[in-house]
């Protein structure tokens, strides 16, 4: 028997992207048989609808109201509910499991905290970071950034993607033996395509999550096998990716590491 989990996601109600509440997202995820959901609203450093002006704490109060939203429903429908949220630096982003509203309101330094930072200081508190969709490309982005130094793992693959995204994301993650995991992006439901993770038995909480990315899984990816077939396409510059080094600074990747072209793409 596996255990389906939904990563990623976002509400109305803490993204300025979000267009569903927490209460609708769970009633879809429980139709579906899902386990249960973990909501990663857009926090300060990204996308978010909180009011950069208020004071700290009634920001966090804010930022927490998505994920209480979603916890009431599923309460009432028995679907577990986990708070994580998605933090952005140069369009890379990272979802962050693990941290509690006491320690956000304890730590407003966490709002400027570089990737490294980030990284030990979730660590710290027993949480746990995973890259998420590291080889999305947007128009608004000037270039993709893979930092596998700042986090657990990263997101095999994302519902929000372009199937070329999660085949590059899938084959680099296999090439250098990262953990990875699924998410569905999901900023809308119902939602014509969700992924997430499927695991061999129930969570207990958010970190019990964080626990078993940290030690290396088991975590299944539900996700259709051909999503990282490599589809046939053109090179061309806004395919390009950097690899961040120790200090944080952009590196080219080889090629032929970053276009996937080496490796088997068959899921296994």
């Amino acid at each position: 028997m596996s255990f389906l989990y939904e990563t990623h996601m976002h509400t109305c109600l803490a993204s300025a992207c979000g267009v569903s509440t927490g209460r609708e997202h769970v009633r879809f995820y429980k139709s579906l048989g899902y386990t249960g959901i973990i909501i990663t609203d857009h926090f300060f450093g990204g996308n978010t609808s909180i009011p950069r002006n208020l004071p700290w704490e009634k920001r966090i109060d804010l930022f927490f109201r998505g994920y209480e939203d979603a916890w009431e429903e599923g309460q009432k429908v028995g679907l577990d509910v986990f708070f994580g949220y998605e933090q952005n630096y140069s369009h890379d982003e990272y979802l962050i499991y693990g941290l509690t509203r006491e320690y956000m309101k304890a730590h407003p330094e966490l709002e400027h905290w570089t990737r490294r930072q980030q990284l030990e200081e979730v660590h710290r508190a027993g949480g746990a970071v995973i890259q998420a969709h590291p080889f999305r490309i947007r128009g608004y982005m000037d270039c993709i950034r893979v930092a596998e130094l700042f986090a657990d793992g990263v997101e095999g693959a994302n519902a929000g993607n372009d199937a070329l995204d999660d085949a590059r994301a899938y084959a680099y993650a296999r090439h250098k033996g990262l953990l990875m995991t699924a998410g569905s992006d999901n900023h809308h439901s119902p939602a014509e395509q969700v992924f997430g993770v499927e695991l061999d038995r129930k969570l207990d909480d958010i970190k019990d999550y964080a626990r078993l990315i940290l030690s290396g899984g088991p975590i299944g990816l539900h996700v259709p096998q051909e999503r990282f077939l490599m589809p046939d396409f053109e090179m061309d510059e806004r395919h390009k990716a950097f690899w961040l080094n120790e200090k944080e600074e952009m590196m080219p990747l080889e090629q032929g590491v970053w276009d996937g072209r080496r490796f088997s793409l068959h899921s296994t």
